[in-house]
C-alpha cells in the first residue's frame, strides 16, 4: 500500500515477561514503512522495550530495532535458565504457563511478606541490570530521534516522574520496572524509585503536549475486565494487582476526554487535546495467565506471547489501517460514561 508516512506514538504498559507481546506488536508495526514512530511512553516492561527499540532504530532503522527487540528477548529467555522460579513438573504436565507450584515461586511468594528485599537482597543484585547493558547503548539511546517517556514512581512522593532519552539510564529501567516486593528501591540523584506502574501504567499526558503526532496507539498487556470473580487468595490478590496498576492509566483516560470536550480546539497545546486519535491494541489470551507467569521468561513462552502480539497487530491493522490519521478507534468518551 502507498502512502504518507504516518506519525505515530506507542503507550506501552508493563507487565513482566507478558511484555513479550508488546515485542509482536512492535515486531509487526515495524514492518508497516507508512507508519513513524515519533514518541513512545513505557513504564516497567513496556519501558525496557520502548529503550531497546529506539536504540535500535538509531542504529538501524526499523530493521535495527527488530533485530535489538529480538536479541534482548533472547538474553532475557537465556538468563531466566538459571532462575530457580521454573515451572514444576505438574505444571508443564498441565501445560500451563504459570508458576503457582513451583516451589521456588512458592517460597519466595511467602518469605517476601514476611521479609523485605533489604533483608533478602542487601547488596540489589538484578540479573536484568546485565541484560540491559548489553541490549542498549545508552549515549546512542539519548540522541535517538525517537522520543522516550519512562515513567518511574517516587517512593517517598507515590508521584510519578518522567525520564526523558537523554536521563535515561540502566538505574532508570530499572526503577521503572522495581517491584518493591522483590528489589530494593533504585536510587537515582539520592531519590528512591519503584515501578512506573503505581503512578502511570503508561502515562499518556507527555505524548500529547511533546510529540507531533496525533495517533496514539495504546499497548494493554493488564486486562481491564475479567469475567470470573476471584475466589482463592492467589485470584484475589492478583485481582488486586491489575486493578492497582490499571487505575493510574484509566484515571489518565478520563482526564483526556474531559479536556478534549472542554479545550478550546482552535490552536495551541488546546489543539493538540481536541486532535488526537486514540487506538488500542491487546489479546483476550493475556487474561487467561495468572499473575505468576509474568516472572516466566521461557523461551517457548515469549515466542509464543510474541507471535500472539504480531497476530493482535495484524488483526488491529485489518480492522483499522484505513482510520489511523482519521479518527478514533478506542472512544474515550465511553470512559466518561462509566464515572
Amino acid at each position: 500500500m502507498d502512502r504518507s508516512p504516518l506519525l505515530i506514538d506507542l503507550a506501552l504498559q508493563g507487565g513482566g515477561s507478558h511484555g513479550a507481546f508488546t515485542w509482536g506488536v512492535l515486531d509487526r508495526l515495524l514492518e508497516e514503512k507508512w507508519l513513524e514512530i515519533v514518541a513512545i511512553s513505557g513504564t516497567s516492561a513496556g519501558a525496557i522495550n520502548a529503550a531497546v527499540l529506539a536504540d535500535g532504530w538509531t542504529a538501524g532503522g526499523a530493521e535495527g530495532a527488530r533485530q535489538a527487540l529480538d536479541e534482548y528477548w533472547r538474553r532475557v529467555s537465556r538468563a531466566a535458565t538459571f532462575s530457580p522460579l521454573q515451572r514444576s513438573p505438574f505444571d508443564r504436565l498441565l501445560g500451563r504457563w504459570t508458576l503457582d507450584t513451583s516451589p521456588a515461586y512458592i517460597f519466595t511468594d511467602l518469605v517476601s511478606r514476611l521479609l523485605s528485599p533489604y533483608d533478602l537482597n542487601p547488596t540489589g543484585y538484578n540479573p536484568l541490570r546485565k541484560v540491559l547493558a548489553e541490549s542498549i547503548d545508552f549515549e546512542r539511546l539519548a540522541r535517538s530521534p525517537i522520543k522516550l517517556f519512562i515513567t518511574a514512581t517516587r517512593v517517598r512522593t507515590g508521584r510519578g516522574h518522567i525520564f526523558r532519552n537523554a536521563e535515561i539510564t540502566p538505574d532508570v529501567l530499572l526503577a521503572s520496572a522495581c517491584l518493591p516486593t522483590m528489589f530494593r528501591a533504585v536510587e537515582i540523584d539520592g531519590e528512591p524509585y519503584w515501578d512506573g506502574g503505581f503512578a502511570g501504567n503508561p502515562t499518556i499526558t507527555p505524548l500529547i503536549r511533546e510529540s507531533d503526532a496525533h495517533d496514539m496507539i495504546l499497548v494493554q498487556i493488564n486486562p481491564a475486565e475479567k469475567p470470573e470473580e476471584p475466589w482463592t487468595a492467589t485470584e484475589i490478590l492478583n485481582r488486586v494487582n491489575e486493578i492497582s496498576f490499571n487505575s493510574p492509566l484509566m484515571k489518565e483516560l478520563r482526564m483526556i476526554a474531559l479536556l478534549r470536550r472542554a479545550v478550546d480546539p482552535g490552536t495551541g497545546e488546546g489543539a493538540r487535546w481536541a486532535k488526537m486519535r486514540a487506538h488500542r491494541i491487546r489479546s483476550d489470551i493475556l487474561a487467561r495467565f495468572g499473575a505468576s507467569s509474568k516472572l516466566n521468561a521461557e523461551w517457548e513462552f515469549v515466542a509464543m506471547l510474541r507471535t500472539e502480539g504480531r497476530q493482535a497487530t495484524s488483526e488491529f491493522l485489518d480492522a483499522h489501517s484505513a482510520d489511523l490519521g482519521r479518527r478514533s478507534t478506542a472512544d474515550l468518551d465511553v470512559l466518561l460514561a462509566e464515572c
